[in-house]
Parts: C-alpha cells; structure tokens; sequence
C-alpha cells in the first residue's frame, strides 16, 4: 500500500488546510471543493487528510459500514444484533471521473445471477464511502449522469438502486471532497451547492517556500516511509486536536449575535435559498472549536464567509469565485452583536489559521494595450486598413440561445449538445459485442441463452451461458462538441452599437457552450489575416475573456478567416477524431482585399460542406438596403443563415431542424 504523503508536512495552502480540517473536526460542514491551477498539492492534501480521521465503529461484516449504536434498520446485510462492534480506519473512496453507474451505486452480483440463479446485490462506491470521505479528482470533468446520482445520494444521505429486479436502499452519508483545474470548465451549479466549503489554491511566488516544496517532495520520493515517520508528531498532535475539537464541538455557544451576521452576511451576497446560512454557521462553529473556545466570534463568522460564500453568491458564469472583503467588513460591523468579544483570544495556532481568497495574479489579461494599436505588417509599420481601428466595445446584454446541434449521432465526449453513442446514456437496444464486452445488456444476455438450456444439459438453478450469448448493450447520450467562433472583426463591423451587439451574442452562444460542456476556439479575422484568438479548449471563460478585448478596424479578409478555421479544426481532428465539430461564423458576408476576394472565400467555405461539418453563419448585415451575402456564403457552407434576432431563444425554434434539413 501506498505510504500518503503526511499532511502535516504540506507547505503553505492554509486555507486548503484548514477547509480539510474543519471538515474533520464537523463533518456537517459538508465537504469542500478545491479549486486551483495544475501542480498545487491539491490531490496530495486530500490524500493526506484520511490518516488523520479517527477510527470508526462498524457493524462487523456489514458491506455497509452500519453503526453498531444505531445500525440502520433498512441495512441490506441487516438486521443487526447489538454488540458486533469492530473498529477500523477511516475510509476515503476515490471515484474516477471514468467511473461506470454500476460502479459507483452498485448492481446486480452478475456472477451469482448466473451461476446460482439468485438476486444478489454488489454495493458500489456509494457504499464504500458511508461514514467516509468521497474524494473526486477532477470532478468538473464528472459525466452528467454520474453528477445526478451523487446529487441524489448527497441530498438523501441514501443511495436508491432500482435496476435489473434489484431494489435496494442503503445509507450513503460522505463527506465529499473534489478537485478541480477551472481552465478545464465549471461545475454544474446544483453540484456547486452541494460543497460545504470552498478554496481558491496557487503556487506560491515566494522561491524560499518553492524551495521548500521541493525540497520535501524529492524527501518523501526517496524514502516515503522514512519521510513520514520525521512527521509523526506532528501527525499525532493534528490527530488529537481533531479528537478534542470533536468533543467540544457540542459545547460550542453560537449566540444571536453571531446568527444576526451569518444571516446578515448571506442576504447581503445574495445567496440562493438557505443552505449558505446554516453551512457559514456549521462552520463558525467548528472554527471556535477548532481554535479551542466554547463561544463563535465574529472572526470565526468572517472566516465561514470567506470558506462557505464564494462559490455561493450570485454572479454571472464568467466571474471568477470570491468576495469583497470590504463588503462583508462591512457587514459583519453593521451586524456586530452584543455578544461579540472586542478582543478575542485567537486560540492555539495550527494549520490554516489564515483568511481570505489571495488575489489572483495569473487572470486573464487579454491583448493589454497591443489591442489598441493598429496591426504591424512584416517590416514593423502599420497595415494599412480600410477604416480606422476602433478600441474594443462591451459586448451589450447576454440572452439565453435555443441550442444549435450537430445533425446525426456522434461517438464523442459526453456533454450535452448533440445526440451520441455513449458509454453512458439511456440503453436503447442490444447487440452482439465487437471486440470486448463492456456493458452487458443482460435481459438480452438471457433471451438468447434461454432457449439452448436443455440442449446444454442445465439440470440446476444457474443459467449455462457460453459466449455468443453475450450481449452488448447499446446506449444514447448527449455529447460534447467543438463549437468554433469565425468572428469578423473588420471595418465593416466596427460601428459601436453593431459591435456591441455581435459581441453579445458571441457571448451568448458561449455561456450556452459553458452549459453544454463543449470545447470551443475563436479565429478572428481583420485587416489582411485571419489569427486563432483561441486554441480550442474547455475553459470557456478564457474566451469570453478573449472576446472583450477583440478590437476592430481594417479590411474584411473572409477567406483568411474559413481557411484559418479549417486549419483549426483539421489539427483538432487529428488530436480529438471522436468530437465532431460546429463552426459559428460571424459576419456581414462581405469580403475585400486581394484578388478576387468573394471568390475566393466562396471555395474556401465549400472546403467545410466537402468535409461534412456542420455550420450556422450568424448574419450581421443591418440596414434599410441588404445585400443577402452571409446567406449566400451560408449555402457554400452547406449550413444555414440566421440574424442576431434569430439567435434569440424564442426566435430560433426551426434553426435546430433547418440545420438537419441542409446538411441531410
């Protein structure tokens, strides 16, 4: 078995540390979702965390880790007697993000089924995990239907099995805790809510504490036993603080005035419904008690804002986590009760003392300054350009997008835009397995062995099954796409409010991918090139940042655009073969510049309808008199036209079929 790296001997990451630990201390609380750039030691703080956790008491030979002081009494391997006690370590349960439904609830005991003809239930991750730690690494990347079963299970404390004649409920209380890299996506909002706490991690600036971090780690890889013992001490006194904070935790006063700021502090973030009040004052109370006190100060109830509310509090999908400080300072002083110690006692000191989210220094800064400027050619002077370069404009108000899918079934990366073959989906039939079985399709499985019994000599209850009775299940899901933006950033485009009403849209197109889980890349064209803004990528925020900081101005290289495009997707083909492609160009229709140049753009779109992929051009001409070329450069496409109204929700409900209808 692994030796875990000791927790004790991460460097820095307070707020990590003490979100952890407060979790042990109450585990109420409600988990705590780790959020930070790759290579932060936030899968290693996780790991640390189980060997500090106090031994459970468990039901001896229970699957489900029932308490012998009150066992539950729907235990699948119950009823229980009284008295059968044992003890063992804490669990934490690792759930993959490739993790199968079977896996993770539990399923019908296949082998049983077969060989002795009896129902058996084989218990999940779920199960695992009760009265433990559910750890997800990478959980913003978490299949949807996996999402719903740990939503369901998390709000319940059950988990509910009802599959292939097995009905079987079984307690699932966890502590869940999840990683996340936000360049890779968002988590789904209800999942959001589901963490107690959150924190913001990054590498340190300081070289003397990066000096230390490697340091250790190169320590601990030579010899992790030998590592971990120089830690010991230091392990065992976390442990029985986190003993004795347990057994204060029920002493802990939490006063009104502590309450009247807690509630005070929500409504003034504007939290949704009340589970952020009674998260903030769980962990208010697990700070006095981990500090060693019996009453919560308003430093504790700042520091449960700071832990509980970032992830919480209203804000556009875009806006990165976190709180004014001032703000809630604020709060916290209108609010002050009269039970609040001017001058508290801090406590002891121990990991994760501190408060607050760092501000981040590695955000997105866009073009900076170089947006402004006009595009330099190749012996460094100005391009020449058909109208003079404007700043960039606000994309104007976001609105909510009917959803553009790609037409027929796909095999990619689940998600939830187009129709696909999926791992993981609804199972919509059954078939003979090409290659290795994956996903027996078992009814079907025993259709086909039922009628050969006799033949085969079956004089016992078990089903004789040879391999071509197998059947592999086939399933129907939603996947993910490439959803690449062609945007025209030319002089013709470049009146303020026309600008600032294709930019919303673009926005609005990319807060719909943000919820579809799709990977999305920007090329913009201006003056006499086209550049990739974007590379495709997961984190659609990066091209929301990018998009406020596009600029225009010049002439309308079209063809340089589609032919740069095409580029992008045949390299991201070559990378991703499975995830099929939606390109969204944005533009007027008109092309100038170089010889010849609607011509010229003409054959380049008829590029994309050669190779089959699926287009929409947003048509941004506007004016009494049209000339209608966005929706000629849409039939080279082989797509369909639509107007920025058009894009609306509720004036887009034929786009879906006129796609399919084009491209059929």
């Amino acid at each position: 078995m692994t030796t875990p790296f000791p927790f004790t001997a991460v460097v820095g990451q307070d707020d990590l540390r003490l979100a952890l630990l407060l979790n042990a201390v109450s585990p109420a609380v409600g988990g705590v979702l780790v959020r930070g750039e790759k290579g932060t030691a936030k899968s290693t703080a996780v790991r640390a965390l189980s060997a500090l956790l106090p031994e459970v008491s468990v039901v001896a030979g229970c699957r489900f880790s029932c308490d012998p002081a009150a066992p539950d009494p729907g235990c699948p391997d119950g009823p229980h007697e009284a008295g059968t006690g044992a003890s063992r370590p804490s669990r934490m349960v690792e759930l993959p993000v490739g993790a199968s439904e079977d896996r993770l609830v539990g399923a019908l005991d296949i082998e049983r089924a077969l060989a002795e003809g009896v129902k058996a239930f084989e218990p999940g991750l779920l199960a695992d995990a009760h009265r433990g730690i559910l750890y997800v690494d990478e959980v913003n990347l978490l299949h949807d239907h996996l999402v719903d079963l740990l939503l369901d299970a998390a709000a319940m404390g059950a988990s509910y099995v009802e599959r292939e004649g097995v009905s079987v409920r079984h307690a699932s209380k966890f502590l869940l805790v999840g990683t996340m890299n936000p360049e890779e996506g968002e988590l789904r909002p209800q999942l959001l809510d589901r963490f107690g706490l959150t924190v913001e991690v990054a590498a340190s600036r300081e070289p003397d504490q990066r000096v230390e971090v490697v340091r250790r780690r190169l320590a601990y890889d030579d010899d992790p036993a030998g590592f971990t013992a120089r830690w010991a001490d230091e392990e065992s006194a976390v442990r029985q603080r986190i003993v004795a904070a347990r057994e204060l935790l029920p002493s802990v006063r939490l006063g009104d005035g502590a309450l009247r700021q807690i509630a005070a502090t929500c409504a003034a973030f504007e939290v949704d419904g009340m589970r952020a009040d009674i998260v903030m004052a769980r962990t208010a109370v697990a700070l006095a008690a981990w500090a060693g006190r019996t009453d919560v100060l308003a430093e504790d109830v700042r520091q449960a804002a700071l832990l509980a509310l970032p992830h919480r509090r209203r804000r556009n999908p875009f806006d990165a986590p976190g709180l004014d400080e001032d703000k809630l300072d604020e709060t916290l002083e209108e609010f002050g009760g009269p039970d609040d110690d001017p001058d508290p006692d801090p406590g002891p000191d121990g990991p994760g003392g501190g408060g607050g989210q760092p501000e981040p220094d590695d955000a997105p800064k866009g073009d900076g300054d170089t947006a402004a400027r006009p595009e330099a050619g190749e012996n460094g002077q100005p391009r020449p350009s058909g109208a003079g370069e404007q700043s960039p404009v606000r994309a104007s108000e976001p609105f909510r997008a009917k959803v553009l899918s790609v037409p027929g079934i796909g095999e990619g990366a689940a998600g939830r835009r187009s129709r696909a073959r999926t791992e993981h989906g609804r199972t919509t039939g059954a078939r003979r397995p090409k290659g290795a079985l994956t996903k027996l399709h078992l009814a079907a499985t025993v259709q086909a062995a039922a009628p050969h019994q006799r033949a085969r000599g079956r004089s016992g209850p078990g089903l004789v099954v040879r391999r071509d009775d197998l059947r592999q299940a086939t399933r129907e899901g939603r996947e993910g796409n490439l959803v690449l933006f062609v945007v025209d950033a030319s002089g013709s485009m470049a009146a303020r409010q026309r600008m600032s009403a294709v930019k919303g849209a673009v926005l609005s197109l990319l807060l719909d991918a943000y919820q579809r889980r799709d990977k999305v890349g920007l090329v913009t064209f201006r003056g006499s090139a086209a550049e990739v803004a974007l590379p495709p990528t997961s984190s659609v925020d990066a091209a929301a940042a990018r998009l406020e900081t596009l600029p225009t101005g010049g002439r309308t290289p079209l063809a340089a655009g589609l032919l740069r495009a095409h580029e992008v997707l045949r390299v991201e083909r070559l990378r991703d073969p499975a995830r099929r492609a939606l390109v969204v160009l944005v533009t007027d229709g008109r092309a100038t510049g170089g010889p010849e140049p609607v011509a010229l753009a003409g054959r380049a779109a008829r590029l994309f309808a050669a190779d089959g992929v699926a287009s929409v051009v947003v048509d941004c001409e506007s004016g009494p008199v049209r000339l209608g070329l966005a929706g000629q450069l849409a039939g080279e496409l082989g797509g369909t036209a639509v107007t920025l109204d058009e894009l609306r929700a509720d004036s887009i409900a034929g786009l879906v079929k006129d796609v399919q209808r084009r491209a059929a």
